[in-house]
């Protein structure tokens, strides 16, 4: 049952880490992403459709984004969906594509943009703090039914807090990184 209750802990700890990794590649940097553009739908006859599901994305450049939509009537479905999304991107439409410039970040940018990966991140740590929080609760409670003994329980504690401790360590250097990123200027 502890082992359960741990693998099931570390499983749900690894689901907030992936979600923190999957946020943080839809912030903008000031260079050309495909995650960016993860995250914007597009209405694909009546249906909101993942944008790399009815086009071919591609960075040729290291501050252009190209995207190739499967069906050329689509382009301007796919020129308004990024401009009407917070990345305060304006592609260029050639009737076929887009080529979406990636313009450098102000300062003002930057800081807005480290102070949300700072938000993020503590959504996520307060993410696994409750996944331990849980955790801890469930053992407590096996405790008070006389299935694990008290030695069992203060063991299976320390190694969830040591899972927790793993994790917060990811979360903030996946954090330091991002924000590294965000910071460097060409």
């Amino acid at each position: 049952m502890i082992k359960e209750t741990v693998g099931h802990t570390k499983s749900r700890m690894a689901k907030a880490f992936e979600d923190f990794r999957a946020e943080l590649a839809s912030v903008r940097t000031g260079r050309a992403s495909l995650g960016l553009l993860d995250h914007l739908r597009v209405d694909y006859y009546g249906n909101l459709t993942p944008l790399n599901q009815v086009a071919t994305l591609g960075v040729p450049e290291p501050n252009l984004l190209t995207v190739q939509p499967w069906d050329p009537s689509l382009v301007p479905v796919i020129d308004k969906a990024i401009r009407a999304s917070d990345l305060g991107l304006n592609p260029v439409n050639d009737g076929k594509a887009l080529r979406v410039p990636i313009p450098p970040l102000t300062e003002e940018r930057r800081r807005e943009l480290v102070k949300h990966v700072h938000k993020v991140l503590e959504n996520h740590r307060t993410a696994v703090r409750n996944v331990r929080r849980d955790a801890n609760e469930e053992l407590k409670k096996l405790l008070r039914e006389k299935k694990i003994s008290e030695d069992d329980e203060r063991r299976a504690l320390e190694e969830i807090q040591k899972v927790t401790n793993e994790f917060m360590e990811k979360l903030e250097a996946q954090g330091k990184s991002k924000e590294g990123e965000i910071l460097e200027l060409r």
